[in-house]
Formats: structure tokens, C-alpha cells, sequence
């Protein structure tokens, strides 16, 4: 069959790796994929794994916005897709204003996925109309359930996100020369346990959390580090000064690093002892669980949202009550010195979504 993905930009983040994986799949299985997207670092990954891009700015939030309904139709009609794919909320409106003008009976089936818990609104009630919504996790589900009673609970298809376990492979070690260049760009973590918090700079993903763990750490643990990984936007930079000023001023400077954004993940998992992931508020899913636990490091959660639903099944000695910070600091120091067993569900496994999301294509297609 032939695929359009359809998102606003592919710079960074789990929604374009997520298209990305689906792309390469889609291709690797003897299927057309495309893209549509407004451009970015991660074109020429897709286009080396086969898909082919089509560049137009759908991601501007913009009235102005609208003047790419008349291109993006006609690409459509172009292309004659069998399947449209809509990630995100404007090319969803794009896509069915766009849709509008073409009759129903040439038209591709629409199918969407909710990858976030957006404000209940008509804006975001876009998502939910199409031939099949994806949900990515059981909170995506409920939060559709409560807010939208009109869509059919038959239309909606639970597939968890995923990892490629090509890429986090279980077990792996990073060579010496990695070792080496990490140790001398930071020799403040030389034989120190690392715990890893990996999450871009922002107030809601609860870098607070990790700060409060670490006060209480070092009073107990001498040889643990905290290693945040992640970068700040510049609208966040006044939020980050703010974090790296706690740190001095609780006197935490030897005990957590900030890295930055890196592309070394895989590396970093291996080398850590143990990950986190402390959101403020519910995440609809949470990449980086997975992607941890595939490489078989222990992952330390808040009892909530997707994390939550993640190590219930494949790492429940990981979860906490939310912002519950002795519970927290008594699990990390356990599950440091006895990790236990670490095996990701195949329900998180890369083919497990290619063959549910196949599925779901078809049963769209047949639904027209």
C-alpha cells in the first residue's frame, strides 16, 4: 500500500522517531511511504532509509496556515495515497480541510494518532475525527473516552509506542574509545554510579524531582552522580539558569551534570546504573522508559501516566507514588544494589507496532 505520515516538523522527539521507525518499516516490508513535513535535521535519515519527503510548512499555528490547504490537496491527489497518517493537531486540520474538496469515494482512509493528553477543545477534537485513532497508551485512551464520548470505541486502537531492538540492543557495552572520550570530557564521573535522567529542559518534566532526590542522596550514597540529559529551548533558558542556581546553592554541583542534548543515547543507557523519569504531570507515554529498559537498565517512575503503564508490565519493583520523595530515594538506592530482572514486553517491540498499525491501515481502508 501506499502511506502518507503527515507532521508538522522532523527536528527532534519521540512523535518524528516514531514516523521515522514506521517509514523504515513500511519501506523494509515492500510498502511506498512519504512524508510530509515542514523539514528539518531528520530528512535525510528518512530518505536514506527509503521513504521520500515532500516539503510543506504545516507546522506554524497560524491562520496564515491555511494557505497550504489548496498545495497539500493537490499533493494529495497527486500522490493518491492509500492512507493518510496524521501526527499532530494543524496537519490535521490541514489535511481535512484538504480532504473536503475531494469526493468521498476518492479518498484515502484517514487514520490519526493521539500521541499527546491536549486541552479538550474543538482545535484538538480533529484527532479524533477519522476512519481509526490510534492511542498510544491506555492514559491516550481514557483521556479520548472522557473528552470525546462521539468517537466509537471500536474506531479507537490502542499500539503502544515502541523501540527497534536492533537499535537498544540488550546488553550492550560501548567500546573503549567511548569510555575513554566520555571519562575525559567528564572526568567528574570516573567510577561513579550514574544515575541518567533523560528529558528535554522543561518545568513540567520534573527536573525538580531529581534535585530533591539528589539532596538526599549524597547525605547517604557518595558515588552516585546524576546525569540530566536534554537541552533547553531558548524560550527555557530562564527556567535552566533557575535549575543550574539550585544546584549551587544546595550544594549539589559534585553530585549532578547537565549534558546537554546527545546523540549517544544507546552509550549513555549502557553506561548508567539506573534511569528516570519524574514528569509533574502524566505523560501519555514516555519514550525513554523503553528505550532503557531494551538495553536492560533498571527505570525508576512515577506511578503514573505512560511510564506507569510501561513497568507495571516490565519493571513494577520501578514504580512510586507521585512526588512521594523518601519512596523515591529508598527504591533508587535498592534497585541500585539489587537491580533484578530488566526484560522490555513485546508489546513495546518495534514489529509489534508495524504489524498493529498494518492492521489498522486496513481495516480503515476497508471501512470506506
Amino acid at each position: 500500500m501506499k502511506v502518507l505520515q503527515i507532521l508538522p516538523e522532523l527536528i527532534q522527539g519521540g512523535v518524528e522517531r516514531g514516523t521515522l521507525d514506521l517509514a523504515r518499516e513500511l519501506v523494509k516490508r515492500g510498502h511506498d511511504s512519504h512524508v510530509i513535513s515542514a523539514g528539518g535535521p531528520m530528512v535525510q535519515k528518512l530518505l536514506d532509509e527509503g521513504s521520500i519527503h515532500h516539503l510543506l510548512p504545516v507546522h506554524k499555528k497560524s491562520f496564515l496556515s491555511l494557505k497550504y490547504v489548496r498545495p497539500l490537496r493537490a499533493l494529495i491527489l497527486e500522490l493518491s495515497p492509500d492512507v493518510i497518517h496524521v501526527r499532530s493537531r494543524l496537519p490535521a486540520w490541514l489535511t481535512k480541510l484538504a480532504l473536503r474538496k475531494i469526493p468521498l469515494q476518492s479518498r484515502p482512509a484517514l487514520v490519526t494518532t493521539v500521541h499527546g493528553l491536549y486541552s479538550v477543545n474543538a482545535y484538538s477534537a480533529v484527532m479524533t475525527q477519522a476512519d481509526r485513532v490510534i492511542s498510544i497508551s491506555h492514559t491516550v485512551t481514557q483521556y479520548i473516552r472522557d473528552n470525546y464520548p462521539k468517537v466509537a470505541p471500536a474506531n479507537i486502537k490502542l499500539i503502544h509506542r515502541c523501540v527497534d531492538p536492533d537499535e537498544f540492543p540488550v546488553g550492550y557495552q560501548p567500546d573503549e574509545q567511548w569510555f575513554a572520550d566520555f571519562y575525559r570530557d567528564h572526568p567528574q564521573l570516573e567510577n561513579k554510579q550514574l544515575i541518567l535522567f533523560p528529558g528535554r529542559i522543561t518545568r513540567w518534566k520534573g527536573h525538580k524531582f531529581v534535585l530533591d532526590l539528589m539532596a538526599v542522596l549524597k547525605t547517604q550514597e557518595h558515588d552516585i552522580h546524576a546525569l540530566v540529559v536534554g537541552s533547553a529551548h531558548a524560550k527555557k533558558q530562564g527556567f535552566y539558569q533557575e535549575l543550574l542556581q539550585q544546584v549551587e546553592e544546595r550544594g549539589l554541583a559534585e553530585h549532578i551534570s547537565f549534558l546537554g542534548a546527545r546523540s549517544d543515547m544507546k552509550e549513555l543507557y549502557a553506561a548508567s546504573s539506573l534511569a528516570l523519569n519524574l514528569s509533574d504531570q502524566p505523560e501519555p507515554f514516555g519514550r525513554t522508559v523503553i528505550e532503557a529498559i531494551c538495553v536492560g537498565l533498571p527505570v525508576v517512575a512515577w506511578d503514573q501516566g505512560g511510564p506507569g503503564e510501561v513497568l507495571r508490565l516490565c519493571y513494577p519493583r520501578g514504580l512510586v507514588p507521585y512526588a512521594d520523595i523518601p519512596a523515591l530515594a529508598k527504591t533508587v538506592t535498592e534497585v541500585l544494589k539489587d537491580p533484578g530482572n530488566v526484560e522490555l514486553s513485546d508489546d513495546f517491540k518495534l514489529d509489534t507496532l508495524v504489524e498493529k498499525t498494518l492492521a489498522v491501515y486496513t481495516e480503515a481502508m476497508e471501512s470506506r
